[in-house]
């Protein structure tokens, strides 16, 4: 048996300054499009050249808060910019689906702000779309791409662990009336926007599982308003994850293993530390990183720039199939719950493409 280590391993995620400069044009001009906006200004030397918006008077505020030179009114004279390298989708999730395909069929690289798309179905039509163009193309779940997941990816990657049979995850937090999350015609609810970061890390630890079981409850505003999934894979693994915008939760997550239980203290899919426990007791070994938040976005832009100038057409730190294989777990629970959004498909099983 292997001994345990006596320290954990550091990130190896490069220098965000060092990656190369692209051209980047955003799709959307709303809370998490001005936050990655001004975290890659902060961090890279990424260049915005544009920014869209349905409202013209909102991409010009936009362009002049962040001194973007070029303010669009439609996303396909954004899409159609010579000066536009990448574009990044940051529009209500309901636009997913057709922004990308504006930004492929126009031959841009293209990052999508999480989720990919609403269903497996419109997320598979993305990743064909970009694979028949030759283009880069990836989902923005910021949360894999931090240095703080590199740790956690060396910790699993190295069988640290042992044998790893059960992840817990949360992600809950309260909302009032009035946000978006609570509105049924932009796919409110708390499964795109919180449960998204549970979902992918256990099913990125643990693989599709092969057996899914949730439960739900409403919100009066008309959306789910809390879910908990129990996953099983084909070899026994299990999954428990939960989300709910009734309450503030811990949003921590465990993988927990034969050797040793890794922690991630909440909120997990945001910067912060790694622990690593024997089993059995003892003490535990950790990493901390500055607990940062949001600005912390830099981190997949400049993986996106990465890959691009290396010619890849997808990041090995989110693949496209994981984020399409999220949503087919994530479809098989809005069929057994009932939940429905907008123009969104429910698939029947949860079978891997």
């Amino acid at each position: 048996m292997r001994a345990f280590p006596t320290a954990l391993p550091v990130p190896r995620t490069p220098d965000p300054m060092e990656a190369p400069v692209l051209r980047w044009g955003v799709m959307g001009s709303g809370w998490i499009a001005e936050r990655f906006v001004a975290s890659v200004r902060r961090h890279t030397r990424q260049d915005f050249t544009a920014v869209a918006s349905r409202d013209a008077a909102r991409a010009r505020e936009f362009a002049d808060h962040h001194g973007i030179p070029h303010a669009y009114s439609s996303y396909e004279e954004l899409a159609a910019a010579v000066d536009v390298d990448v574009v990044y989708i940051a529009t209500e999730h309901t636009a997913h689906l057709d922004c990308a395909r504006i930004s492929l069929t126009a031959g841009k690289h293209t990052l999508v702000e999480k989720p990919l798309a609403l269903d497996a179905a419109q997320a598979a039509e993305v990743a064909r779309l970009a694979g028949e163009r030759g283009l880069f193309c990836a989902e923005a779940l910021w949360t894999f791409f931090l240095p703080r997941f590199d740790v956690v990816r060396q910790i699993l990657d190295g069988g640290l662990l042992g044998d790893v049979r059960t992840v817990l995850a949360d992600h809950g937090e309260h909302f009032a009336g009035g946000h978006r999350i609570l509105r049924p015609d932009l796919a409110g609810g708390p499964l795109l926007d919180l449960g998204t970061y549970p979902l992918a890390f256990a099913v990125s630890v643990l693989g599709e599982p092969v057996e899914v079981r949730a439960f739900a409850q409403s919100h009066p505003a008309g959306v789910n308003g809390q879910t908990a999934v129990l996953l099983r894979t084909e070899d026994g693994g299990q999954g428990v994850v939960h989300t709910t915008l009734f309450s503030d939760t811990p949003t921590t997550a465990t993988v927990a293993g034969t050797r040793a239980t890794l922690s991630l203290p909440g909120p997990f899919y945001q910067p912060g530390e790694v622990l690593l426990t024997p089993s059995g007791g003892g003490t535990p070994l950790s990493y901390a990183e500055p607990r940062t938040g949001h600005d912390a976005l830099h981190f997949e832009a400049a993986e996106v720039a990465r890959c691009v100038a290396a010619g890849r057409l997808q990041t090995p730190l989110r693949p496209l199939e994981d984020s399409v294989s999220t949503l087919r777990v994530m479809d098989e629970i809005r069929r057994m719950c009932g939940i429905t959004f907008p123009g969104g498909e429910i698939t029947e099983t949860v079978t891997t493409a």
